[in-house]
């Protein structure tokens, strides 16, 4: 190759211009090199593999360049040339063609340079990111321009080592994120990354892993691949994909890495799994054939932006073999498009017999349809395209002197053509172009362009070949502020349908449940645990529930809280109405009772008990009653204040009445010895003395207990979940237990009293009935108290009412059932004569009198019933003593 202008050959070629632009890129792959003997010159290495696909990118080129030519607007006083050398993907050529370049010689002198006009501007290349870092170390020493088109590595930003590395391509930091996101995207919670064993892997699926577990999914496992089969278990590593209930794998890698994986795949029978592709392989032709389709149908992932090129495919189809560039490389493209051969005009004769077909070079391109003139998919050939526009970009603005903060400010230039490399730096990093498809190319700080990519999805034709169906954008820069633009509907995935397939360690926990982390496991396994009473969760996957307000309640699937409900022993309820109406009729009871004590009160049944303790008696009872009524309805405050010590008040006075029926009838009989001291209290005011001073005591301590601790209504929250209970607080348990238990003493003095005067004679003695009545009354109030503790709500109100009722029912039927009984069925027996008749001594009813009127000296009670004439001495004692004072 030398140095004359317009030059080609098999490696490199160079078209002239007043400024030149550097390409090295490949056009063939599978290099073959010689094995080196030392003993003699090296033979150079050669590419077996004309690539279609390759060469349409050098067309990109001269597309480019022509059009800027023609361009008034943009270089008008200068054309382009360039350099094109095949890199073969082999860093060695690459090398040396970058090489060739600089030193504009047909031999390569590291470090030297001796073209100095035209000159060259700046190098578009190179084909993967190990190649372009090391010739970015190289170009960087003299801060050469460098513009990739293809290398993505995220090491190659850092200005520090490459700082006249640009890129039209995005880092892969950015499609790194991007993956993830997509992945956050589709809900996948649960994934399985691969990667290349290379710079280009390793680093990027870092990236992944770490923006993926930040989001809070999980990473299932991380294996890595390389083109060394010695030194990877891939059936280890496909058996770990098999059995990980990960379904989707995020697969960072080149083509060429996945062969050997995918069959040992297809080997093991792995199925099920969506794959989630970088760029590396995500617009593979080689992968994209039938044998592969079972696994990789489905797939989703990122290509480089590609855009529409105006005019672009017209070019393409109009070369020919006589007037393009390198024309041993448009024989090659002859030759694949049409299956035919060039002839060898040196050995014309052995040519013409091996040819099947020979090319005329006539052939119409427009008439085929191939990798090279499809433009579907513009992605090298569009990135290359953009280098271009961008080389030819800043060379415009050093020719129009723009103001630049750096070394150019104050220098002269009295041609474009005479420039230092570095000084046409500074203008790469201020660069700014607008493209036909309106999109504005730039660089950051990092000389990274704003990273925009395709969302392309693996699906089937109908012949049953992979086509890679674009279905959305993954765009930084979207005006609209989505970063993320796909239709879902275009989408199909390896379950046959468009329902995105589910990724997850754990089935998600609906609403009303929380995750529960299963020890040594990643976050995103867990168990799924019902909310706890009085907790909801309104979201899946929630990790905490929380409680609900103090007035509210979760409902039945704990997603939501609503009001509780208020309960209090109302009116309205069945029971509350129930034992308010018994209440209000049992209140009557006693009225009638009092009526019936006015109506006989002449007679002897009702003057022998005490008629006016008897009439106290029956009014308490029937206030004890309808005191049961202030247990019913909302618990106001006056209503919870008054209701407990008014029951107390009121039922003490009951039973004070019931023990002064009870001490009086024991002071009767006991003061019959002759001068008994005994005597003094057998007076009629005897009984309200003991009334007035029970009572009192009573009252005394409800007065305290209503001054120092006085109940008060409160929400109960506790007794009963999900429901308030609206209650009384006693607010001091100790007093209220005073008031019951000072109740319950007064019964029991009662009782005991009254059972050991049952023996005394009956017929106007109540202490029989007195005993039972306190034994019932006790009874009741005995198993009030555990069934009080045990109740709850509206339940323990209603559990006290039926002991008032029932205690008071007691003493009512015990005390004053019989005596209606006689008064109202058997009058004979409520008569004077009956009793005399009773008492009297034969036929002489004048002796009783006598008796009655002058009684003999009785024995002391102590002494009753020693007597061997008991009987006439019961008859004496009560008809002197106990009748008279009953009835006073």
């Amino acid at each position: 190759m030398d140095g004359n202008p317009s030059v080609s050959g098999s490696h490199g070629i160079l078209v002239p211009g007043d400024l030149l632009i550097g390409a090295v890129i490949p056009i063939h792959s599978d290099g073959v090199f010689p094995l080196v003997t030392f003993k003699e010159k090296p033979t150079p290495d050669t590419c077996k593999v004309f690539r279609l696909r390759f060469y349409q990118p050098f067309q990109a080129i001269r597309f480019a360049v022509e059009e800027i030519n023609r361009n008034p607007d943009l270089l008008p006083n200068s054309t382009l040339g360039f350099y094109v050398y095949d890199s073969c993907v082999v860093l060695q050529r690459e090398l040396v063609g970058t090489l060739w370049m600089i030193t504009g010689l047909d031999r390569v002198i590291p470090n030297y340079c001796c073209r100095e006009h035209p000159p060259l501007t700046a190098v578009i290349g190179h084909s993967k990111s190990s190649h372009s870092i090391l010739m970015a170390h190289i170009l960087g020493l003299c801060k050469f321009p460098q513009i990739s088109h293809y290398s993505t590595s995220s090491l190659l930003s850092d200005k520090r080592q490459f700082p006249s590395f640009f890129r039209t391509v995005p880092s892969d930091d950015f499609q790194s994120r991007g993956l993830a996101q997509m992945v956050l995207h589709f809900k996948w919670k649960w994934v399985g990354l691969i990667a290349s064993n290379d710079d280009y892997g390793t680093k990027a699926i870092e990236v992944i892993r770490q923006e993926v577990v930040k989001e809070g999914a999980c990473v299932a496992y991380t294996v890595y691949i390389s083109d060394n089969l010695l030194n990877q278990n891939l059936p280890n590593i496909v058996k770990t994909i098999k059995n990980s209930s990960a379904n989707v794998l995020v697969v960072f890698s080149v083509d060429f890495y996945l062969f050997p994986l995918l069959v040992e795949m297809l080997k093991q029978n792995v199925t099920g799994k969506t794959l989630v592709a970088s760029e590396g392989w995500s617009i593979s032709e080689i992968l994209a054939v039938e044998k592969y389709s079972s696994l990789l149908f489905g797939t989703i992932g990122f290509a480089f932006y590609s855009s529409n090129i105006p005019g672009f495919q017209e070019f393409l189809n109009s070369i020919n073999t006589h007037n393009t560039p390198g024309i041993l490389w448009t024989q090659k493209l002859w030759e694949e498009a049409f299956g035919c051969t060039f002839i060898n005009q040196s050995n014309l004769t052995d040519a013409l017999k091996n040819v099947k077909k020979q090319c005329t070079g006539e052939e119409n391109l427009n008439s085929v349809q191939n990798s090279y003139n499809d433009v579907s998919r513009l992605t090298a050939s569009y990135n290359i395209y953009t280098a271009v526009y961008v080389i030819a970009t800043a060379l415009h603005d050093l020719s129009q002197r723009q103001a630049l903060d750096g070394p150019l400010v104050g220098d002269n230039f009295s041609d474009i053509g005479h420039f230092k490399p570095w000084q046409l730096l500074g203008y790469f990093k201020n660069v700014r172009v607008k493209l036909s498809n309106n999109r504005e190319v730039f660089f950051d700080k990092d000389g990274n362009p704003p990273a925009v990519y395709d969302i392309v999805n693996w699906q089937l034709g109908l012949d049953g070949t992979i086509k890679q169906m674009k279905v959305g954008s993954y765009d930084t820069l979207n005006p609209s502020g989505d970063i993320f633009s796909i239709n879902k509907k275009l989408i199909w995935w390896p379950t046959g349908n468009q329902e995105i397939p589910l990724s997850e360690c754990s089935q998600s926990c609906p609403v009303g449940f929380k995750k529960a982390v299963i020890e040594g496991a990643p976050v995103c396994c867990f168990h799924c645990v019902p909310c706890a009473q009085g907790e909801v969760s309104n979201q899946t996957d929630a990790i905490e529930c929380w409680k609900c307000p103090w007035d509210m309640w979760p409902n039945s699937k704990r997603d939501r809280c609503f009001r509780k409900p208020i309960e209090f022993l109302s009116y309205e309820d069945y029971l509350g109405i129930t034992l308010a109406t018994i209440s209000t009729f049992s209140s009557m009871v006693p009225i009638f009772i009092f009526r019936l004590f006015i109506h006989y009160k002449s007679t002897p049944t009702v003057r022998a008990n005490n008629y006016s303790v008897s009439c106290i008696l029956l009014v308490s009872l029937s206030f004890c009653f309808l005191c049961a009524l202030a247990f019913i309805g909302y618990p106001q405050p006056e209503k919870c204040l008054l209701r407990q010590a008014a029951f107390g008040l009121v039922f003490t006075l009951c039973v004070s009445c019931i023990l002064a029926k009870t001490v009086i009838v024991v002071f009767a009989f006991m003061a019959t010895k002759p001068g008994s001291s005994l005597k003094k209290w057998t007076t009629p005011r005897v009984p309200y003395m003991i009334i007035t001073i029970c009572t009192f005591i009573q009252l005394t301590l409800c007065i305290f207990w209503l001054s120092i601790s006085p109940p008060f209504p409160q929400y109960n929250i506790e007794a009963k979940p999900g429901i308030i209970v609206v209650e009384c607080n006693e607010n001091s348990q100790f007093a209220f237990w005073c008031m019951l238990g000072y109740l319950g003493l007064l019964a029991s003095i009662s009782f005991i009293v009254a059972f050991l005067a049952r023996r005394l004679p009956d017929s106007f003695n109540e202490a029989k009935l007195i005993t039972f009545s306190m034994l019932a009354f006790l009874s009741v109030w005995v198993y009030f108290i555990p069934a009080s503790l045990s109740a709850q709500g509206k339940y323990t109100v209603a559990m006290e009412i039926f002991a008032i009722l029932t205690s008071s029912w007691a003493l009512m039927f015990c005390i004053f059932l019989p005596k209606c009984f006689i008064i109202l069925f058997r009058p004979n027996m409520n008569s004077r004569e009956n009793i005399l008749a009773e008492y009297g001594q034969g036929k002489d009813n004048q002796q009783s009198e006598k008796n009655i009127a002058s009684p003999p000296v009785y024995p002391s009670l102590a002494e009753y019933g020693q007597s061997k004439d008991n009987q006439q001495s019961d008859r004496n004692i009560k008809v002197h003593w106990f009748f008279p004072l009953l009835q006073s």
